[in-house]
């Protein structure tokens, strides 16, 4: 059976690539590596939420338990434009570096469940570095079952976020900026 290393972002994402993977026949072990995530207490979150979710589904999980934000910051400050394209390239890394280390067959991403996520961004990065590291990115989209996964998360009552994760994100929730036009008018 060939194996696959399935980088899981949280456990709701996991739901159906991971149902998808096995019926296709794979050996499927996850990765929790995000260091986009913010703040701690949302990465404790999915963390733990994921872990559950891979004891009930008798899946291995490898779990990154380091908080990497500063790391994730380093990386996309002063390219916030590109920050999506950043944090694919170090959480795919990763993955790949991981898959390479293990003998894996291929490497995937829940990221790929997501109506929400830049699909076409996500399979060119993994694509190049699958190529770069030997070991095939495996791109499916997961999208159809996204549906599918959201009613079964919240039967299992799981925790759902309400953002991808990083501080952009979760800013980009609650703010919503002025026009520069209407700061000027105001002051006069």
């Amino acid at each position: 059976m060939k194996k696959i290393l399935l980088h899981a972002c949280c456990g709701p994402c996991s739901i159906y690539p991971l149902d998808s993977l096995r019926d296709q026949g794979w050996e499927v072990y996850g990765l929790f590596y995000n260091p986009n995530i913010h703040p701690y207490t949302e990465f404790k979150k999915r963390r733990d939420q994921l872990e559950q979710y891979a004891q009930q589904q008798n899946w291995k999980v490898i779990f990154d338990d380091e908080y990497r934000l500063d790391e994730y910051l380093q990386e996309v400050v002063h390219r916030e434009a590109r920050r999506c394209q950043m944090c694919y390239n170090m959480r795919l890394r990763k993955t790949v570096q991981v898959a390479r280390k293990g003998n894996f067959d291929a490497f995937t991403t829940t990221l790929l469940v997501s109506p929400f996520q830049k699909h076409d961004l996500i399979r060119e990065i993994g694509e190049n570095l699958g190529e770069q590291y030997g070991v095939p990115f495996y791109y499916q989209d997961f999208r159809s079952g996204f549906k599918e996964a959201t009613i079964r998360s919240k039967e299992l009552a799981m925790y759902r976020q309400q953002y991808c994760g990083c501080i952009y994100s979760e800013r980009d929730r609650y703010y919503r900026p002025t026009k520069s036009s209407d700061r000027s008018k105001e002051g006069k």
